[in-house]
């Protein structure tokens, strides 16, 4: 009767063998100074992608805050704060007036000049959803001298700091004038930035490993970090991101002292961890994310409203929050396409989303739309444990409802640069996926990229809708919060209906490390600076 212990005993020393050569495997093959403090940290999905403008994947923004730094920042109480430079604003609020700090440096070493941060400006402006909004009501991006950017307005825009300062999605990382004149559609190939971070590019192994220095010609703010802001502190010589795509093994390693670090690990298995009193488990990203589903409105079959309806109304959140978290401790069933817990929350629309979903009518829409059985090609990422429920559980809500539904397995970063492709379905294109966003990223109109009419220069998905530009155009000049909530409402119920994209919940992952770190920061996005590892 003892034999299924021995079995699951045999098992766990397997993942922890398997989890000691995976690490070894990731460290050897290159020489370190052995007085260095290293970092290692299993993130929530390898790096394929180096270029944090060109997609919104959150392991490449979380990489751009490794390697380069912004303007502004935004702080615990979301107010932007100066970072690499201080401003002004005038009295007519159309000039904006920003000086960069003193030390500012390349990795190269050669100084930052407001030359390289216009050009970084621009190229950024023209791939996020509120950098198009802010470069519409723009006049003139000049330089006055080396250190002064000039920002010029046609028209008041109360959000200019607010864009600036957002960590997400598309976030205004400055680069070097010469990597910033790349094509906006082409990756960066040089990885250099004035953050408190340098990339390793010679040891960097594509979605297996990732590795930073710490930039000793870095010079922090002075101000207390908070959040995004404040001073960048960096108390490790490297950080090693190691991609570790079996949750269990991750966690073995961790326990067994071979990593210090796990992002997000599954909420079913922190039981097996949370006993270790070597290890602290905690929410760092104290506001959540928002899981949530995404079509492609270029194609058949949803390119037809309806069609999008059907889905929409075969889907519920609870199944899925149930199959993603598990423990209803971690998630909140939210109907509000701004984040529950935010000031423009909101429920319209969102009726079958929080019930128990309407497969019943989905089918009806499906027959009066006169649905022909086209496939549903459904991209499913295996590797990352945020995303990979998802997809298997609106496939069985979809097929309830009489959706032909084509679920195609791949690896996240494989999901990711194929979802950039306009391509039809059947050539190497797609019709459906489901990512997450933080809720800062999503909390108004203004930056939800979800939340874009304007077609091909949009989210991936690309619907053309003028009317909800208008209605963005609505929240925009709304002159007080009552205003901004009945114009957020009536976004929220055009959105909804014309099924610009499916919220399915809200929901926390906590982050797991070892007790040698201390230091570490509550923030939107996992950040590396202000970390102390103890040495034994």
């Amino acid at each position: 009767m003892n034999v299924p212990t021995t079995r699951k005993a045999g098992r766990l020393k397997s993942r922890l063998a398997a989890a000691v050569l995976a690490l070894s495997a990731c460290v050897s093959g290159f020489a370190t100074d052995a007085s260095a403090t290293t970092l290692l940290a299993v993130p929530h999905s390898g790096l394929r992608i180096l270029d944090p403008i060109i997609t919104t994947a959150h392991i490449v923004r979380n990489h751009g805050y490794m390697v380069w730094d912004t303007l502004l920042a935004l702080d615990s109480e979301f107010n932007p704060q100066p970072q690499m430079a201080d401003y002004t604003v005038s009295d007519d609020k159309l000039t904006y007036t920003f000086t960069l700090r003193d030390g500012l440096k390349w990795h190269d070493g050669t100084p930052v000049t407001a030359e390289d941060c216009i050009a970084s400006l621009q190229r950024w402006g023209t791939r996020d959803t509120s950098g198009q909004v802010l470069f519409d009501k723009t006049e003139s991006l000049t330089a006055a001298d080396e250190k002064t950017i000039v920002l010029k307005l046609k028209e008041p825009f109360n959000y200019v700091l607010d864009v600036l300062a957002k960590p997400s999605s598309v976030v205004p990382f400055m680069m070097p004038k010469r990597v910033a004149e790349t094509p906006a559609d082409t990756a960066v190939t040089e990885i250099i930035g004035s953050g408190p971070f340098r990339f390793v590019q010679e040891e960097y192994q594509p979605g297996v490993k990732a590795v930073y220095e710490k930039f000793e010609d870095y010079v922090p703010r002075s101000e207390p970090a908070s959040w995004l802001s404040g001073g960048k502190v960096v108390k490790v010589d490297r950080v090693e991101w190691i991609t570790m795509p079996d949750a269990q093994t991750a966690l073995n390693a961790i326990q067994s002292g071979e990593i210090d670090y796990v992002e997000s690990p599954p909420v079913d298995l922190l039981p097996l961890i949370e006993s270790n009193d070597e290890l602290t488990v905690k929410i760092l990203n104290t506001l959540g994310s928002q899981t949530m589903g995404r079509m492609n409105f270029l194609f058949p079959p949803f390119d037809n409203k309806q069609i999008r309806q059907a889905a929409l109304k075969a889907l519920n959140q609870k199944d899925v929050l149930d199959a993603l978290i598990g423990n209803p401790d971690y998630y909140t069933v939210c109907g509000s396409v701004f984040g529950c817990g935010t000031p423009l929350e909101s429920e319209a629309g969102a009726d079958s989303l929080i019930g128990s979903g309407d497969i019943e009518g989905a089918k009806a829409l499906l027959e009066e739309a006169g649905y022909d059985g086209t496939p549903v090609v459904l991209m499913q990422p295996t590797d990352v444990v945020t995303i990979k429920a998802q997809p298997v559980v609106a496939a069985a809500a979809l097929r309830a409802a009489g959706f032909n539904v084509d679920m195609q397995a791949m690896d996240w970063q494989t999901l990711v640069t194929r979802r950039a492709s306009q391509k039809p379905p059947a050539e190497g294109g797609w019709n459906l996926f489901f990512t997450n966003w933080i809720v800062p990223e999503i909390m108004t109109p203004l930056n939800n990229p979800m939340l874009n009419g304007r077609g091909t220069q949009g989210f991936f998905g690309w619907p053309t809708d003028p009317a909800l530009e208008e209605l963005r155009a609505k929240y925009i000049a709304a002159g007080s919060l009552e205003e901004q909530q009945a114009a957020a409402a009536e976004l929220q119920a055009h959105a909804l209906d014309e099924v610009n994209y499916i919220p399915l919940g809200q929901y926390k992952n906590p982050s797991v490390w070892r007790n040698e770190l201390s230091g570490l920061l509550e923030s939107p996005v996992p950040v590396f600076w202000n970390i102390e590892k103890k040495e034994d």
